[in-house]
């Protein structure tokens, strides 16, 4: 069973941060080789969805993404640096993560859409959820996306 926790920036306690960012390290600079700055200032103004399950005895972070506010990095509200962990992956919690941000989302930002800048690869995964692609393929960080509005 997951553990779901939507909450702004300064609710978050400091353990908990310490392992999305630990995480985030992890997912988008080690295991795609991608340098970048991940810690980009949008942090603290936004809201941020974290999955925790109890495994071995351990509560381990297993799912993340954050919302950023309309206005932030679009006109639209984003959803982004979304991951699933090494401990979540193959067990369908990057689908429940996104099941669960987007009405949270949506009742955070009524009114907006959303705009995400996807991975390529992931599109067909967004898409799912109704994110239409909008701009041809770019390269961002020597990693293929797409921008998806929704």
């Amino acid at each position: 069973m997951i553990e779901w926790h939507w909450l702004a920036f300064d609710d978050i306690p400091r353990n908990d941060w310490y392992e999305v960012l630990r995480q985030r390290q992890a997912v988008f600079i080690l295991e795609q080789t991608c340098l970048y700055p991940d810690i980009d200032g949008c942090d603290p103004v936004c809201h941020h969805l974290m999955g925790w399950r109890e495994i071995d005895g351990q509560r381990t972070l297993v799912a993340y993404l954050r919302c950023v506010p309309p206005g932030v990095k679009f006109d639209e509200m984003s959803l982004g640096r979304v991951l699933t962990t090494q401990a979540g992956r193959g067990t369908g919690v990057g689908r429940e993560l996104l099941a669960k941000a987007i009405p949270l989302s949506e009742k955070l930002h009524p009114g907006y859409r959303f705009r995400i800048g996807a991975q390529a690869h992931l599109e067909k995964f967004y898409g799912s959820f109704g994110f239409q692609t909008v701009t041809a393929p770019y390269d961002e960080d020597g990693i293929m996306h797409v921008d998806m509005v929704r």
